[in-house]
Formats: structure tokens, C-alpha cells, sequence
């Protein structure tokens, strides 16, 4: 119960307060941002890239996220990173960091708001249940990843609880095989891991990481509402060592390396 009490410090009306300010906060700085960013999308203009790092840097300011990055993105490409997932607020994460896309499901589309921000900063779509659409799915990243786009692939295909990395699948690695585009020179799978360190300055124990990890059928708006009530959270994320990906390839070796590897990265975020 302390530590849950030092996550959310003040009564019901001050996190209220607390919530509507950030929120407000967000929503100013997003309206001008995103009649730009449809305009630089659909022109394909290098500012589509750069506007989203620059406005998720402010939203983990407004909100009171500090990240720290250990290692760097490979500048090589092809470039397809794999991560752990645990909330919604990765992708605000991972966005700070550097010019990125997403891999969601398809349910994120249409998401009020998320999906629209999901839009502008050129997911890719896929419907994760139906395996026939498998290889379409590949070939739309596989296109994404040839044109020199980097793209974060969740491994585990679902959020995890944030202590624990849940096991890889390996069906949309083939999207790295669709990326070599029938060269010589391989493309790159980089594994990337990151983990929620502290909350008002403590370390998380695990009832703290379930303010913070979105599981299953949580709704969206309270888990929402409690980080933006909540205390500052401290963020480690942590590159690996990017991986080639060659014609002859195992995708199931290799998803069995990567979530061996994230979780040995997630450890080192401690």
C-alpha cells in the first residue's frame, strides 16, 4: 500500500487537477503538430520523420516520464528493431528516441486519438489472428524497411507485465526476409528492450509496474489517467547489438536469440 500511496501522491481532486493539466498541456501541443504532420505524410517530406520524436520528447516532458537511453539505433539498413512491450506509453518511448515506426495491431486504428497519432506516424497495420494475412503484412514492412524506414516490431505480440518477457513469435520476422528484396547484403534485426525503473524517485516493485503495465482487457482511460495522476516515472531503454538477417536465416532461431537477448537487456536496465 506505501508504495502505491508514493505513486500518487495527493487527494482525488488534486490528481484530477494534476490529470486535466497534463492533458490540456498535450492537447495544445499536439493541435498545431498535427495538421503539419498529415501535410509532411502525405507529401513525403523528411520533416513526417523528425515531428515525432520532437513531440514525444515534449509529451514525457508534460507527463513527467525521464528516459534515459543506453547504446544507439544501427544506422544500417534495411533496420528492423524487436522489442519488449508493457504499456501504451512505450510508444511514446521508443518515439523519443529516434525516427521511428510501429507495427501494432489492428484494433490500434481505431483508437480515439492513439489511432490517430498511430496514423501520422506511419504504422503499419496488421491483423495479428488471421495467419493467411501473415504474408501480406510482410511484404507492406518488408516494402517499409527496403525504403530505408526503421520499424519496431513488438516480439512478444502482447504487452507483458513488465518484470517478465514473454516469449517471441516469429511470423513477422519474415518481414526482414521480404526486406532483403532478393541483394546480396543482409538486413538488420536489432533487439531493443526497456523497463520502468522508478516512480517518485523509488524503485517499482511489481505492485507499483501494475499502475504502469496495460494487460489484457484494462481499460484504456483509468490506466491512462493513473500515469498522468501519478508521480514521475524514470525509463531505462537499452539497444542491443543489431543481428543480420540473410536468405538462409532461421526466423524461429532467431526470435529464440532476440528474446533471450531483450531479456538479458531488461535485466541490465536494473
Amino acid at each position: 500500500m506505501g508504495e502505491a500511496r508514493r505513486g500518487r501522491p495527493g487527494g482525488p481532486s488534486l490528481m484530477r487537477l494534476k490529470s486535466i493539466c497534463r492533458i490540456a498541456a498535450v492537447a495544445a501541443l499536439a493541435l498545431p503538430l498535427i495538421p503539419l504532420q498529415w501535410l509532411a505524410v502525405r507529401a513525403d517530406w523528411p520533416l513526417a520523420r523528425r515531428l515525432p520524436v520532437f513531440f514525444h520528447r515534449c509529451v514525457l516532458a508534460i507527463i513527467g516520464v525521464k528516459l534515459t537511453v543506453r547504446g544507439a539505433e544501427d544506422r544500417r539498413r534495411p533496420l528492423l528493431i524487436v522489442a519488449n512491450h508493457v504499456s501504451w506509453l512505450d510508444i511514446v518511448v521508443l518515439g523519443a528516441c529516434a525516427p521511428l515506426s510501429f507495427i501494432a495491431k489492428s484494433e490500434v486504428a481505431g483508437w480515439p486519438v492513439i489511432g490517430l497519432f498511430a496514423r501520422l506516424q506511419r504504422s503499419i497495420f496488421i491483423e495479428r489472428e488471421r495467419r493467411h494475412k501473415t504474408g501480406a503484412a510482410n511484404a507492406a514492412i518488408g516494402a517499409r524497411l527496403r525504403s530505408g524506414d526503421a520499424m519496431v516490431l513488438f516480439g512478444e505480440g502482447t504487452t507483458g507485465d513488465g518484470i517478465h518477457v514473454l516469449p517471441f513469435r516469429s511470423a513477422l520476422l519474415g518481414a526482414a526476409r521480404e526486406a532483403l528484396g532478393g541483394e546480396e547484403a543482409p538486413a538488420f534485426v536489432q533487439p531493443l528492450a526497456l523497463r520502468y525503473v522508478r516512480r517518485g524517485g523509488l524503485p517499482i516493485g511489481r505492485s507499483g509496474m501494475s499502475e504502469i503495465a496495460w494487460i489484457g482487457d484494462t481499460d484504456l482511460g483509468p490506466h491512462l489517467l493513473g500515469i498522468l495522476a501519478g508521480a514521475p516515472i524514470d525509463v531505462v531503454v537499452q539497444w542491443g547489438e543489431a543481428l543480420p538477417y540473410r536468405p538462409g536465416t532461421d526466423r524461429k532461431a532467431l526470435a529464440r536469440e532476440l528474446e533471450a537477448t531483450v531479456r538479458r537487456l531488461a535485466l541490465s536496465c536494473l
